[in-house]
């Protein structure tokens, strides 16, 4: 424990209560200086780009653009409307760098954790499995479903996988996806990924499942229904899938499965309460190379709005998770064409969830887990440049051709290093050059962007925030978990003690009128939040921002309040 200046006992940095702490301080401070508004969102609906960074983004639109004939620079993403931008922090708990599990725990469950752990804090180590006893932590899944609102999940990745798995499962390992991966010593303590899946809270209540990785869920004798070369990994002999409608019949709950597009389109969303697709033995394939007929597999923007279909029967809302996670591949793979052709995937998926939803009762989040290693540069390259192309000038050095894409490390390197051409927009198979050699490239570790529309969105989402920061502001504007008596009380405070307003309404967010002055909301107090309702800062709190100018590596300003 730590001392402050007033003889206080302060949280230890880095554990569960420290992370919740810092980010309702920080929805405090917002709050105060943005206005305490009664707005709330009744349904919440979360996207992920795995692996999108700013340079993805930038690239994707050109690519976009220029598809439709356009220059492309200035072509706008869908979530470039937003009014609610925020920068988010990605490093993991003992990781510059962030990893996939730690980050989506971060940014699902609210709490940095260690690098490749999910679903648990920082006392959860990495193939430690005695270690997660004690360091589980909830999910915005947990929260939704404790407010009696209906819970999907929506990838192209397997449903098992590091980002959708921090929603419902908590594991020392994001690659205990079945029992063949758990440590022998381990699999009569701690299960695997899909079986908590199948078994345990949250998710067993989870109404809406639709991603690939069948492998995971079917015993090693079996073979897959698709892929009939390919068997099972599960070493218990247990057929999840199986296990899963049994212990919904025996529920009484309406429960359908489906493993191809035929029997997904076949599925009326108002006669079944909890649905399970699972398009793939393991990863559904990329957009590009997906098969679109009846045999073939849904596009993520029809898993998205089935779930919806689903999920807004119920009157109490929705959480709903959409992950395009096979941009995270294709860089991997140095290969930007597919993974500019997902980003736009994302779009319009995203695109068709706005036609279907009210923004006045539905905050929508779209975000990364983190980025990549991927760069856009050149000298004089003319606006239009092909974006998958070369740059107009000749290295200075080798007097060689570049690509204006290229990556810090991955299979792209090659000595002589690779000369590039022209490329057609389409092409969609080129491998990229990489400064270093590596078979798989790196993640990148610079901040994220967090955009956001709805109820709050431009009072919660802004500046740069840790990644823990964001399903705490979540939950504020929902009204889950610790924030939930914030839309329970009734009773009306007076605005020179008010912290937060307390009757709810839903309500779209409104952001003119707000003042300018967002420095000041880094350095509010406890006191200071619970000044007037003014969204102008007061003297002490532009006095405080002086004092934490020079002073906030010490957090000095914590003896002013």
């Amino acid at each position: 424990m730590l001392i402050n200046c007033f003889g206080m006992k302060s949280l230890v940095v880095g554990s569960r209560e420290y992370w919740y702490q810092k980010a309702k301080t920080v929805i405090e401070e917002r709050v105060a200086v943005f206005g305490n508004k009664r707005e709330r969102a009744k349904n919440v609906i979360f996207l992920v780009g795995d692996g999108m960074g700013v340079t993805t983004l930038t690239a994707a639109r050109i690519f976009k653009g220029q598809r439709e004939g356009k220059f492309g620079e200035d072509t706008e993403l869908a979530w470039e409307k937003f009014p609610a931008l925020a920068l988010a922090k990605t490093y993991n708990l003992d990781a510059q760098i962030g990893e996939s599990s730690a980050c989506a725990t971060a940014l699902l469950c609210g709490v940095k954790a260690n690098f490749e752990t999910v679903g648990l804090d920082g006392k959860g180590r990495f193939e430690n499995c005695f270690s997660s006893f004690t360091s589980r932590v909830d999910s915005l899944v947990d929260w939704a479903q404790q407010e009696g609102k209906s819970t999907g999940i929506v990838t192209n990745t397997r449903i098992t996988h590091a980002t959708p798995a921090a929603l419902y499962s908590h594991s020392s390992s994001r690659y205990w996806e079945d029992d063949s991966k758990v440590p022998t010593l381990s699999r009569k303590s701690c299960k695997d990924i899909a079986r908590q899946l199948v078994e345990d809270d949250p998710g067993r209540h989870i109404n809406v499942l639709l991603g690939g990785g069948r492998r995971h869920w079917l015993p090693k004798v079996s073979n897959d229904p698709e892929s009939l070369h390919e068997e099972g990994r599960r070493l218990d002999g247990r057929n999840l899938i199986e296990d899963w409608l049994r212990e919904k019949k025996k529920r009484g709950v309406k429960a359908e499965y489906v493993w191809k597009k035929s029997q997904f389109d076949q599925i009326n969303p108002f006669k079944v309460d909890q649905l399970l697709g699972l398009f793939a033995y393991s990863h559904m394939e990329f957009e590009t190379d997906r098969d679109k007929s009846d045999n073939g597999d849904p596009s993520l923007s029809e898993m998205a709005v089935k779930a919806l279909s689903i999920l807004s029967r119920n009157q109490k809302g929705y959480f709903l998770f959409v992950e395009s996670g096979r941009i995270d591949h294709a860089h991997h793979f140095n290969n930007p064409f597919r993974a500019l052709e997902e980003t736009l995937v994302l779009e319009s998926t995203l695109l068709s969830i706005l036609s279907a939803v009210n923004l006045q009762e539905t905050l929508i989040v779209l975000t990364s887990d983190h980025s990549h290693v991927l760069t856009l540069g050149g000298l004089t390259t003319p606006k239009g440049n092909n974006i998958l192309g070369m740059d107009s000038k000749m290295s200075d050095v080798d007097n060689m051709p570049y690509s204006t894409l290229l990556y810090g490390n991955g299979p792209g390197f090659n000595v002589p290093r690779p000369i590039p051409t022209n490329l057609s927009i389409e092409e969609k198979n080129a491998v990229h050059g990489a400064a270093v050699p590596r078979k798989w490239a790196t993640h990148g570790g610079e901040d994220v962007p967090v955009y956001a529309i709805g109820p709050l969105s431009s009072t919660l989402f802004t500046g740069t925030v840790d990644q823990s920061y964001v399903p705490h502001a979540v939950a504020y504007i929902a009204c889950l978990a610790e924030f939930k008596q914030r839309c329970m009380m009734n009773n009306e405070i007076s605005n020179s003690s008010q912290t937060f307003q307390t009757n709810c309404v839903t309500s779209s967010d409104n952001s003119s009128g707000r003042s300018a002055v967002v420095l000041a909301s880094s350095v509010l107090g406890k006191d200071e939040s619970r000044q007037s309702n003014s969204s102008s800062p007061s003297p002490l709190s532009v006095f405080l921002l002086t004092i934490y100018s020079f002073a906030s590596s010490k957090k000095f300003y914590h003896c002013f309040l």
